[in-house]
């Protein structure tokens, strides 16, 4: 490893926990404006889809089967129906999918 590679990595740590601290450091009081509250209440959501999408189409043999999952798991998952049965479900929907395709 160069010199280099460990400045990058001590900016990295920096940015990484100046990320963390400031809004605690910054935000002393609670947040009242309602669109602030409700857009970082969905952040996480929006960050973990952003994630997941494109991960179901590559991660099956066929992104038919992969389509086929999500449109199973959102019909489930709106239904009511809790998170194992629908991780099953839609690991059962690419299972039977692939063998077929």
């Amino acid at each position: 490893m160069t010199h280099h590679n460990f400045i990058y990595i001590g900016i990295m740590i920096l940015i990484t926990y100046a990320i963390r601290v400031l809004p605690l450091t910054l935000i002393r009081r609670q947040i009242k404006n309602r669109f602030l509250q409700s857009f970082l209440y969905y952040v996480p959501y929006v960050t973990l889809a952003v994630m997941t999408f494109p991960a179901i189409m590559e991660a099956t043999q066929s992104p038919i089967a992969g389509a086929a999952a999500l449109i199973a798991g959102v019909v489930l998952a709106w239904s009511g129906v809790g998170l194992f049965p629908v991780a099953m479900s839609c690991c059962g929907v690419v299972f039977v999918l692939e063998l077929f395709l």
